[in-house]
């Protein structure tokens, strides 16, 4: 077995029992490029953000949040597989984006990062993910952006088990998980 030298942290925008887009975290997972490992990271249990529980208010942030922070600290690139809600964000996710933005210690500052989706409609994610240049360009992280994995009609790409069971789609994300691997090589 190879040594694992890249950390990635994989971030699914779904709080979803049977989420298309953890089911895609965990193909990705075992798609990894040779010396990259990926833990998932929940948002499930973070509070939503308030200030007041932040520092330099706050003595120290809430337990979820610190151990959220610190999977992203230790990532080497970040993985968001997220829906697509109201053409945008999910909110969970948007929260969570907030919660580790904040502060001179942000986990996220300067980080690469890639974005994909999956979605049972049409357009596969395509607006909730131009939705986020914004927040990538304030925290000067470095995006992946070719190729684009938008995966549209989920539903049908993923079998009974959640393996993901498109071929192209599976091939996309080879490629962008190979981009965002080299994009942490070059930051090194």
């Amino acid at each position: 077995m190879t040594d694992t030298n890249i950390k990635f942290t994989g971030i699914s925008g779904s709080l979803r029992k049977g989420s298309f887009n953890t089911m895609l975290l965990k193909a990705a997972q075992d798609l990894l490029p040779q010396a990259v490992s990926m833990t998932i990271a929940s948002i499930a249990e973070l509070p939503l953000y308030n200030s007041d529980l932040d520092l330099p208010i706050a003595n120290e942030r809430p337990e979820s949040v610190r151990i959220f922070r610190e999977l992203l600290h230790d990532a080497d690139a970040i993985l968001i597989s997220s829906p697509e809600y109201n053409y945008s964000i999910p909110g969970g996710l948007k929260n969570a984006i907030d919660w580790a933005s904040r502060g001179s210690d942000s986990p996220l500052l300067n980080k690469p990062v890639a974005i994909v989706g999956a979605t049972p409609g049409l357009l596969g994610t395509v607006r909730m993910q131009l939705a986020f240049l914004p927040v990538f360009q304030f925290l000067n992280m470095q995006p992946v952006y070719k190729p684009e994995v938008l995966i549209s009609q989920a539903n049908t790409k993923f079998d009974e088990d959640g393996t993901l069971i498109d071929k192209k789609a599976e091939e996309l994300l080879v490629q962008k998980l190979e981009a965002l691997k080299e994009m942490v090589l070059i930051k090194k």
